[in-house]
């Protein structure tokens, strides 16, 4: 009894996890600091050797790296503090989190009160920190989902209940699209979909809306893609530019169009895809071993878009740059992060934590199909950053309190 004790006392941290999630914060900080100081005439060194201790403090805190440092170390302070607290404890404030994240996805609709980046109102300036609440709801909307589907099993085969399930994804869904980041809002599917058929709901209900779904989507595609302008659906312009280049089809000009608009329209589906072109060209240039560190010609060039080399396309800079060799290290990294994250669901003594695992490990999955696919073109470019190694401080916290929330369940199993 006293060794069994032991044993699951020292089991209480799982050390391939925290090394992998570690390993992948050492590479998205080496190569954050590669796509972002590459044409940098002056390290770290050279900019500590040749300035006052003043000047250097202040250039380092303006640079990308830094700020990811930063993160990081908030990020992994917020992932201890979530452990230490029994999940049960967090999931009795789960509403209130869902409820608060809705209310900010509302907020940042509202002009001066949502910064507009790109086209798009999904954050709030904090003056020092871009604040996205898209990335929080994700969050939220697992611990939510995990607490109300935490019943007994003879109230998940009504269809009320399936129905309530689905209207907790559809709400934060239609605020994220409305903002439009179309990316967050589509990582919420298959969020929901693993956690509904890990926790028992009747598939029925589940291939009867999915099938649904997916002849709407399947006709939507169809509009946008084949249907005269008259007769579309109505899209965001960059969204409808993003599929067509996606799909391969020309942009139709509109009848009578003269040679020039002609040639304008060819011109600009060009520029459109020169982003996925090129990181395509940068994942294959890499070769077996990769260029060098900092050594990526594409980045440096600026063939990959100085403004998101270090977030949506951090994937093309490392292939780029470590070649297959390094590209499968940082998979290895992620796979080793999901399979233990199966494992922890595998072995949880309960439907909360169970369902809390599986929740993690699909948005995470979700993230790293999404992301490292439109960099080699599997997938439509969408904005969904690459957990743990594209910048960014919302997406750098709440991943890392994703990991929190996923070791916690590790942490605080219950033997019965």
């Amino acid at each position: 009894m006293f060794e069994a004790t032991l044993n699951e006392s020292q089991s209480r941290v799982d050390r391939r996890f925290i090394a992998a999630v570690g390993g992948l914060m050492l590479v998205g900080l080496l190569f954050v600091y590669s796509a972002t100081m590459v044409n940098e005439p002056a390290g770290l060194l050279q900019q500590w050797r040749e300035n006052s201790l003043g000047q250097f403090l202040s250039w380092l805190t303006g640079e990308f790296f830094f700020r990811q440092l930063v993160w990081y170390v908030l990020g992994a302070g917020l992932a201890v503090a979530v452990c230490c607290v029994d999940y049960r404890s967090l999931a009795r404030w789960a509403m209130v989190a869902y409820w608060g994240s809705l209310g900010l996805l509302v907020a940042v609709l509202i002009p001066g009160i949502g910064a507009v980046r790109y086209g798009a109102r999904r954050w709030i300036d904090l003056g020092v920190f871009q604040f996205q609440p898209s990335e929080f709801a994700k969050l939220a909307f697992i611990v939510a989902l995990a607490h109300f589907l935490s019943r007994p099993a003879d109230e998940l085969r009504r269809g009320k209940v399936f129905w309530q399930a689905t209207g907790l994804m559809a709400l934060p869904f239609l605020l994220i699209l409305k903002e439009p980041d179309l990316g967050s809002a589509i990582v919420l599917v298959p969020t929901w979909l693993a956690m509904l058929l890990v926790a028992g709901v009747p598939r029925q209900f589940i291939l009867r809306l999915v099938g649904g779904v997916g002849l709407v989507g399947a006709l939507f595609l169809v509009d946008v893609l084949f249907a005269p302008p008259g007769w579309q659906i109505k899209l965001e312009d960059y969204q409808r530019r993003r599929l067509l280049v996606y799909f391969g089809v020309d942009y139709a000009p509109p009848p009578g169009a003269s040679a020039a608009e002609i040639e304008r329209l060819k011109r600009q589906q060009f520029d459109d895809s020169h982003n996925v072109r090129q990181a395509l060209i940068s994942v294959g240039s890499g070769g077996l071993t990769g260029k060098g560190w900092r050594q990526g010609t594409q980045n440096a060039l600026g063939y990959l878009p100085r403004g998101v080399a270090h977030n949506d396309f951090i994937f093309s800079v490392i292939a780029e740059e470590s070649g297959f060799v390094g590209s499968v290290i940082v998979l290895t990294l992620y796979g080793a992060v999901l399979f233990i994250g199966i494992r922890i669901a595998g072995r949880a003594r309960d439907r909360l934590g169970k369902l809390m695992a599986v929740g993690v490990v699909a948005l995470l999955f979700s993230h790293v199909f999404i992301n490292i696919g439109m960099n080699i073109r599997l997938m439509p470019v969408t904005g969904v950053p690459l957990p743990l190694l594209s910048y960014g401080g919302s997406s750098v916290l709440v991943s890392l309190l994703a990991m929190g929330l996923l070791h916690n369940v590790h942490t605080h199993r219950r033997n019965y």
